[in-house]
C-alpha cells in the first residue's frame, strides 16, 4: 500500500522558516506515516537540516514552471502552503494536488481546497500576531492542537568542525564570543547606526573581553556594513562578510555564542531556536509579529511618535526609532548578560 505523500512549502523569509517549526512538528505529528516533503530554498535547508519533521526535500527554483514540474514529479495527495503568495496556490494547483491547504489571502481563495482566514481589525487589515501562532493555526485546522511554541534547529558536528577549522581563533576561548548582526533583508528602516556598532564593538572588547564576530549575508549591501564597521572600530572583530559559511556552518557558529545581538532579523530566529541569550533592537518593525517567549531575549524598542511604521525605508528627515537606542543601553544590557556566564 502506498503511503501518503505530503508537500510543505516554506515560508520564504528565513526567520519566518524558522518560526514555521512549532507547526512543522505538528504536521510531522498529524502525518506520521506519510511522507512529508518540505520545498523551500537551498540556504533555509541548510538552516533546517538535519529535521526529524520532513523525508525529503525539493529545492525551490526561480523558474514557476520548474517548480511545478518538480511537485508534479512528487505525486503528492496533500499540500500545505505556509508561503503566502498567490504564485505558490497556483503551482499547486497546476501540479494537480488535490488537496491543498493555506490561508485566504492574495487573492487565492479559489486555488485552495482546506481555507483559513487570517485574522484582521476592523479596518480589514492584518491584525499583528505572532508569526508562530500563524503557522500553528494552520496545524490546528487539520486537527493538532498543541501549546508548544518553541522554535528548534539541530547543528551537525561536522559544520562545527568546519566553522572551527575556519576561525581557529574560536578553538580556544576563554572570554565571552559574541555575534553581532548589523544588517537585515528587510531594508534599512531596521539598521542601527554603523558607528554604534563599532564603538559597541569596542567596548565589548575593552571592558568585557570578549571576541566580537560581524555577522553578515553575503549581500554586497551587508558586507559594506560589515566592512565600515569593522573599519572605525580599533579592536578588530571578526568580519564575517570575508568568510563563506553555508547555512549549516551559519547555524553552528551561532551555537558557540555566549551573547547575539541583532535587528529583528534571520539570524535572531537561529539564535532563539539554539537556545541563546539574545538582544534584539527594534525600531520600525512592529515585534507583535515576531514574539517567541524565549527567556533568554532582552528586546530594547526605540522611541519615537511613528513606530512601529513596518516600512522598510524611513519617510522621516530623521531615523528617530533607531537612534533612540545608545550604545550604553545595549552595553550595559550586553554586560549583565555576561557577567552571569563568566
Amino acid at each position: 500500500m502506498t503511503s501518503q505523500r505530503v508537500l510543505i512549502w516554506l515560508p520564504s523569509p528565513l526567520g519566518d522558516a524558522i518560526m514555521a517549526t512549532p507547526a512543522l512538528r505538528g504536521f510531522r505529528s498529524l502525518f506520521q506515516d506519510a511522507s512529508i516533503t518540505f520545498l523551500g530554498s537551498a540556504f533555509t535547508k541548510q538552516v533546517l537540516s538535519p529535521s526529524p519533521f520532513c523525508d525529503d526535500w525539493i529545492n525551490l527554483e526561480k523558474s514557476f514552471w520548474k517548480n511545478i514540474q518538480q511537485i508534479k514529479a512528487g505525486h503528492f495527495d496533500t499540500a500545505i502552503t505556509l508561503k503566502n503568495s498567490f504564485g505558490s496556490a497556483l503551482s499547486l494547483r497546476l501540479a494537480g494536488i488535490n488537496r491543498r491547504v493555506g490561508y485566504t489571502r492574495e487573492g487565492r481563495s479559489l486555488l485552495l481546497t482546506d481555507r483559513i482566514a487570517p485574522k484582521r481589525t476592523e479596518k480589514g487589515r492584518f491584525q499583528p500576531a505572532p508569526m508562530i501562532d500563524y503557522y500553528l493555526k494552520i496545524a490546528e485546522h487539520l486537527g493538532n492542537c498543541t501549546d508548544n511554541k518553541k522554535t528548534e534547529l539541530s547543528v551537525r558536528p561536522e559544520d562545527t568542525e568546519v566553522v572551527l577549522e575556519i576561525l581557529p581563533q574560536l578553538k580556544s576561548l576563554t572570554e565571552p564570543l559574541v555575534i553581532i548582526v548589523p544588517g537585515g533583508a528587510f531594508g534599512p528602516s531596521k539598521l542601527w547606526p554603523i558607528e554604534r556598532y563599532a564603538e559597541l564593538a569596542d567596548t565589548l572588547y575593552d571592558v568585557c573581553g570578549a571576541t566580537v564576530i560581524i555577522s553578515v549575508s553575503p549581500a554586497k549591501e551587508e558586507c559594506l556594513i560589515a566592512e565600515s564597521i569593522c573599519h572605525q572600530a580599533t579592536s578588530e572583530p571578526i568580519n564575517l562578510g570575508m568568510t563563506s559559511l553555508n547555512g549549516g556552518q551559519l547555524k553552528a557558529l551561532y551555537s558557540l555564542a555566549d551573547l547575539v545581538i541583532t535587528n529583528d532579523t534571520g539570524p535572531r530566529h537561529i539564535a532563539i531556536a539554539l537556545d541563546k541569550d539574545i538582544i534584539t533592537l527594534f525600531g520600525p518593525n512592529n515585534p507583535k509579529w515576531t514574539q517567541t517567549a524565549h527567556d533568554k531575549e532582552i528586546q530594547i524598542i526605540g522611541q519615537a511618535p511613528c513606530v512601529p511604521c513596518d516600512k522598510p525605508v524611513c519617510k522621516q528627515s530623521q531615523h528617530l526609532c533607531m537612534e533612540s537606542i545608545t550604545v550604553n543601553e545595549i552595553f550595559e544590557t550586553a554586560e549583565k548578560i555576561l557577567g552571569s556566564k563568566h
